[in-house]
């Protein structure tokens, strides 16, 4: 932990992402905590991310409004790392919230009623969001009572800029269809994003669990609203899915009317709003590091594992995505088939047990993960050299990058029919992130990223014709000289 960052005396670690770390500063000219973003130093000559980071400095700077976090100052460190100085949320995120309790239906609409504000005039300023989900819902002690802030624009973007948008981003459960398309936006798409935080915040559950951008680029009805649990009048239902229509056109035409709708439907059923709107949790004020969601992390990249003849492994980025990771440790070696075979890479760090006919091409040489500029372990293992192309190819991937948090989406299988859930384990012993992908050419595909030490993941990707070996084969995964 740096002791300063320019001025500001450094407390601890609030959370980092695939982008940047936030910490826990104290301003002391003016006495006062705030919170300093610090973009990664893996991006520091990356002059497209280090000009998205600086956007959103200067998209903040261009909005007065107390439902949106404040950006007070900028700098750079004598490393180049250029760094922001905001608002420090004392009460934590929505995603916080909602992982330890729910809301109530009129905590809920004063939830949207203050970020749809803040939404608004961001809009007004001329500035889309572009990723409004729950983790980028601050809470902030003011005058006694909580405040709901909207926070993170680095996927902010100029309203005159919009129809020149080439990257596609956001978040896939929360983002609006034509984002996912790439096509040009307007405010609408923001729109679609507060419609699917409020289902979620009426309904305890998102409205959709798309696994990629590309599903929720032609998403279904949502399930409906009430439920024998939860009943919600059919005025309410009538306004959150015009909020969620897949044709914008069909949708509210602004922030301030959806909000407006959804109060006069909802209002009846939650009567007068009473202070305090959302109970001050002291837990949250308190010193010392708390844990970062792992929904707030950014995605990997989709891959394509290294072929015999190569000695990296070649990529193809289709957004400008990061990889972080953490503490842990590597798998045990199962048991052995009798027909299986050990495999491990030319370093000695990475080994593998997988069926002998998948032994017909190994690459164990490193490899260079994307943006970075180390050479890291590495070993490939399949049926052929193409094996991860091949609709029939079966095989398996390891590969060490260097990073410091999970991230909450792993490589996507359009491929591939469904998409499992991510299973998360996270315990004393290290951390990892699990998804399975059936409905694949030949079989299932599972990607699987680990932390194997403070700053390095292990990524994992199987494809196999059957669940029983793609199981073994992620149970044999080890690493050697990582602990």
């Amino acid at each position: 932990m740096p002791s300063r960052l320019g001025r500001y005396a450094v407390r601890r670690r609030i959370g980092s992402g695939g982008f940047a770390t936030v910490w826990l500063a104290y301003d002391e000219q003016l006495d006062s905590p705030v919170a300093v973003k610090v973009l990664a130093d893996n991006w520091t000559e990356d002059q497209p991310v280090r000009q998205r980071f600086l956007e959103e400095g200067r998209f903040l700077r261009k909005v007065e409004s107390p439902y949106v976090v404040t950006v007070y100052d900028a700098g750079e460190l004598e490393d180049g790392r250029p760094y922001l100085v905001m608002s420090y949320a004392d009460q934590g995120t929505l995603a916080d919230r909602l992982e330890v309790e729910g809301v109530t239906p009129s905590q809920a609409l004063e939830v949207v009623r203050q970020i749809g504000t803040g939404l608004q005039t961001l809009h007004e300023r001329g500035v889309l969001h572009r990723d409004m989900k729950p983790a980028n819902v601050l809470f902030r002690t003011v005058d006694g009572q909580v405040r709901a802030m909207v926070a993170d624009l680095g996927l902010g973007k100029s309203l005159d800029m919009s129809s020149r948008l080439t990257m596609i981003g956001g978040t896939p459960s929360f983002v609006a269809p034509e984002q996912a398309q790439g096509e040009p936006l307007d405010p609408r798409a923001d729109l679609y994003s507060l419609a699917a935080i409020t289902y979620l915040l009426l309904t305890g559950t998102a409205p959709y669990s798309h696994a990629s951008l590309t599903a929720a680029a032609s998403p279904g009805p949502p399930p409906p609203l009430s439920s024998p649990v939860r009943e919600f009048p059919p005025e309410v239902e009538t306004v959150v899915t015009r909020g969620l229509a897949v044709d914008r056109e069909e949708r509210w035409p602004d922030i301030a009317s959806y909000v407006a709708a959804l109060t006069a439907a909802l209002g009846p059923l939650v009567g007068p709003n009473t202070q305090p709107w959302l109970p001050i949790d002291p837990q949250l004020t308190q010193p010392g590091a708390r844990p970062t969601p792992l929904s707030s992390y950014d995605p990997l990249p989709d891959p394509v594992p290294p072929r015999r003849t190569l000695r990296r492994v070649l990529w193809s980025l289709a957004a400008l995505v990061a990889i972080v990771g953490g503490a842990g440790a590597g798998y045990a070696v199962a048991a052995q088939e009798p027909d299986d075979v050990g495999v491990s890479d030319s370093t000695g760090s990475l080994s593998v047990t997988v069926p002998e006919t998948w032994d017909r091409s190994v690459a164990p040489d490193p490899w260079q993960p994307p943006r970075q500029k180390s050479d890291f372990p590495a070993l490939s293992v399949g049926t052929s050299d193409d094996w991860a192309s091949a609709d029939d190819g079966q095989g398996v991937f390891l590969g060490i990058l260097a990073g410091t948090d999970l991230p909450n989406q792993v490589p996507q299988h359009p491929e591939c029919t469904d998409a499992g859930e991510p299973v998360m384990v996270s315990s004393a012993e290290g951390a990892s992130v699990t998804v399975t992908y059936t409905g694949c050419p030949g079989g299932l595909t599972v990607e699987r990223v680990v932390q194997i030490t403070e700053n390095r993941l292990l990524w994992v990707q199987v494809r196999s014709a059957s669940s029983a070996t793609a199981n073994r084969v992620l149970d044999s995964v080890e690493t050697h000289g990582y602990r």
